[in-house]
């Protein structure tokens, strides 16, 4: 009989949020007339904005005719898309990135599970806890892992635990981490990292030849002027670091899906003689070779939203989920609930009370004023006491939202 890959089998019981699928179904089920508001998976609510959607729509209307119809399309990303990520996102901040340096994808998640396909077996991975799952799932997937112990942490992978005690900014490795994940604005905590800490994080990986995997994908939502947007915004990041960013919240493309990777030239590998490799050329026949490139329609949307029209229009969007994750805050906090993050990012974080556990708190909102949100322990050890909420739903779900958990706590 033909085998499976055996490490699947190193997976815990469930991906994240299916299980919380699974959960909300059974009681949708049970409880066929209860409104459930969904504060639970990242998913934006509101529709694409005007300039988006025209972009889109004219891009349509383009597949129509035969002079305009577009067939594969480069794999990279067309250039009028990567010329306004390069331009808008990079050089607008002083940060020289080329437009060749830059990869359309169909998603950030999809980008930092592929990027494992490059790298070898025998580095160590780095990795924060509390932390996006995707990091750890595709880690195992990929064989970089050993099996999980009761807490859930994988034997071989570097866990740097973030908790209240620092800021949630994890300190520097102990030992030597070949690639680290790191992901700022946070998912799930929603706090960021300052120009500080993120050339402390640069530095160590100059020292220790280390590769930082830079998830971006919530930059958008940053207001503080002195928080970076990007890694390459420190001195020193382009030789050490790749960059991942995502349309999905800030322009709405969760189901749409366009996202890019940003691999600078410098940026080398090593094979196991010790031969230097360029990363940036491994990537481009990976995805050369197992990717055919978003789609034409999108990228033009996606390219809509770098126009005049569309940076004011995403601007208000924007606006509108981080005034849901204030009332987010300024509720819990009123009820007694100490919160973290919801000002640069569109989480909240917060601790839940005395003697609750993460899926126990679930459970309560779930059950008693019938609202999901994402417990803490499903992010990693370290996320047990505490739960995330997401601010994308309608300014009427969230107020609805907290005037039930109020209710209840």
């Amino acid at each position: 009989m033909f085998q499976i890959n055996h490490n699947y089998q190193k997976l815990q019981a469930g991906y994240l949020f299916p299980e919380i699928a699974r959960r909300v179904n059974a009681f949708s089920e049970a409880n066929p007339d209860a409104a459930i508001i969904r504060l639970g998976i990242g998913d934006v609510t509101e529709p694409l904005t005007p300039a988006v959607l025209q972009a889109m729509h004219a891009a349509v209307d383009e597949m129509a005719q035969r002079g305009t119809f577009k067939g594969y399309g480069p794999e990279q990303g067309y250039g009028f898309l990567r010329e306004a990520i390069a331009e808008h996102d990079f050089r607008a901040r002083g940060v020289q990135i080329a437009a060749d340096e830059i990869f359309v994808s169909d998603g950030s998640k999809c980008d930092t599970g592929n990027i494992l396909d490059i790298f070898g077996k025998e580095n160590r991975i780095a990795i924060t806890d509390p932390v996006y799952p995707v990091y750890v799932d595709t880690n195992v997937m990929a064989g970089n892992t050993g099996p999980a112990d009761q807490s859930g942490r994988y034997a071989g992978l570097i866990y740097l635990e973030a908790n209240e005690q620092n800021g949630f900014v994890p300190d520097l490795p102990t030992e030597k981490a070949d690639i680290i994940y790191l992901c700022y604005p946070n998912n799930p905590t929603g706090t960021v990292a300052s120009r500080e800490v993120l050339q402390k994080w640069v530095d160590y990986a100059r020292e220790n030849d280390s590769l930082i995997l830079f998830d971006a994908a919530y930059e958008a939502f940053i207001s503080d002027p002195e928080i970076p947007h990007s890694i390459f915004e420190i001195d020193g990041a382009r030789e050490v670091a790749i960059e991942f960013r995502s349309f999905s919240k800030s322009v709405g493309f969760t189901g749409i899906r366009c996202a890019f990777t940003v691999v600078p030239k410098e940026l080398q590998g090593a094979t196991a003689d010790g031969k230097k490799v360029s990363v940036h050329q491994l990537w481009n026949r990976r995805q050369s070779t197992k990717f055919n490139g978003a789609s034409y329609v999108v990228q033009k949307g996606a390219a809509a939203a770098y126009s005049e029209q569309g940076r004011a229009e995403i601007s208000e969007r924007i606006a509108f989920y981080m005034n849901n994750a204030r009332l987010l805050c300024e509720g819990l906090s009123r009820v007694g609930i100490h919160v973290f993050g919801g000002e640069n990012a569109p989480y909240v974080w917060l601790r839940t009370p005395a003697g609750t556990t993460s899926w126990d708190f679930f459970d309560r909102l779930l059950t008693a004023a019938h609202v999901v949100g994402t417990p803490g322990s499903g992010f990693g050890a370290a996320g047990e006491g505490y739960f995330r909420l997401s601010a994308f739903n309608s300014l009427a779900n969230v107020e609805e939202a907290l005037r039930r958990i109020e209710a209840v706590l």
